[in-house]
């Protein structure tokens, strides 16, 4: 899988450990950070070029870091296309995936220790969209997104 990372300043150490994962894991990824920790980075930079990543098909999915992953989600969830999830533990990542078909997923810097970190990126790549009647609610989501009523969508 190609994942697309980006950061801001506050996320770098993290950033580098979520490489170090993909690697163990043998996933690509795509770093749309500039590496450095020394001098302020805007996390809406970073969070468009990843998420637009996605969105257009050169990634699969995307993993974005701030200090809090609070900004990195909003600014994400603002390209057509992209449902990013924060999440702050292994549950969250898990369902993010199996209920919410995230393909973003946004962590904080700050918040989230190594051994954490290692289990929910591991659990978020891991795990598969159910489908069923979630199905039903990401296509609400869709309509959401194109400026539509979701309860105008087909319940299937």
């Amino acid at each position: 899988m190609k994942i697309a990372l980006a950061t801001d300043h506050r996320g770098v150490k993290t950033i580098e450990q979520i490489k170090a994962i993909l690697a163990q894991l043998g996933h690509e990824y795509i770093d749309f950070s500039d590496g450095s920790s020394d001098a302020p980075m805007d996390y809406p930079d970073g969070a468009f070029d990843a998420a637009s990543a996605v969105s257009k098909g050169k990634a699969d999915r995307a993993i974005l870091v701030c200090g809090t992953g609070i900004g990195m989600s909003i600014a994400a969830n603002k390209i057509k296309g992209v449902r990013a999830a924060l999440c702050y533990d292994e549950l969250a990542a898990k369902v993010s995936r199996e209920h919410n078909d995230a393909n973003v997923l946004c962590l904080s810097g700050d918040f989230v220790g190594p051994a954490m970190l290692q289990k929910m990126v591991e659990t978020w790549l891991a795990t598969e969209f159910t489908g069923g009647r979630h199905l039903r609610r990401i296509k609400k989501i869709k309509a959401i997104e194109d400026g539509q009523d979701p309860r105008e969508v087909v319940n299937q």
